[in-house]
C-alpha cells in the first residue's frame, strides 16, 4: 500500500473514488460523473489522499476542502480493506495537517447501501478518534439525515 497526496484529481482517481463512494454510501448518495466534478468544485483549497494497492487500485479515498468558512473532511475506504486501520492512518495523516475538521455523519440505521445491505454510521469510529459530535447541527434534507462532527487540536 502507498499514500498518494495531491490537490488535483485525475480522470481515472475521479472514476475509481466514483465508483467506492457508489458503493460505499447509501443509495440516495449516489454520484455520477457531472455531480461528483460538481462536488468538487463546490470547495476549495483541496488536497487528496489516496491509498492505492500494489496493483495500483485505488481503496481508500480522504479529502480536505474549505467551504463557508470551515475545514471540512471526507473519507471512505473500500468495504474490503475497511477494519485494517486504513481509515485511522488517512484520519491521522489529515490531522498531522490540519488544526481542526468538519464533517458531516450519518448518524441512524435508516439507509441501505446500493447492494441493498444497511448503512452502517461510522459515527463510533470518529468519537474513537477525537472527533465530537455537535447533536445540534444537523444537516436534514430529502438525501440525507447527519449529524455535524468536529476535530480541533
Amino acid at each position: 500500500m502507498k499514500i498518494i497526496k495531491t490537490s488535483v484529481l485525475g480522470p481515472e482517481q475521479k472514476e475509481n473514488i466514483r465508483y467506492i463512494w457508489n458503493r460505499e454510501y447509501p443509495q440516495q448518495l449516489a454520484v455520477t460523473p457531472s455531480s461528483f466534478d460538481e462536488f468538487l468544485i463546490s470547495s476549495s483549497n483541496q488536497t487528496h489522499y489516496l491509498i492505492v494497492s500494489e496493483e495500483t487500485v485505488i481503496i481508500g479515498w480522504a479529502f480536505t476542502f474549505d467551504r463557508a468558512g470551515e475545514r471540512w473532511f471526507s473519507i471512505i475506504i473500500d468495504t474490503a480493506f475497511q477494519r485494517n486501520s486504513y481509515g485511522h492512518l488517512l484520519l491521522n495523516l489529515m490531522k498531522e495537517r490540519e488544526s481542526h475538521l468538519h464533517g458531516w455523519v450519518i448518524d441512524h440505521p435508516r439507509d441501505v447501501r446500493q447492494n441493498g445491505e444497511p448503512y452502517h454510521s461510522p459515527l463510533s469510529f470518529y468519537l474513537r478518534n477525537g472527533f465530537m459530535m455537535l447533536p445540534d447541527i444537523r444537516l436534514e434534507d430529502e438525501k440525507i439525515s447527519a449529524v455535524k462532527i468536529e476535530w480541533r487540536k
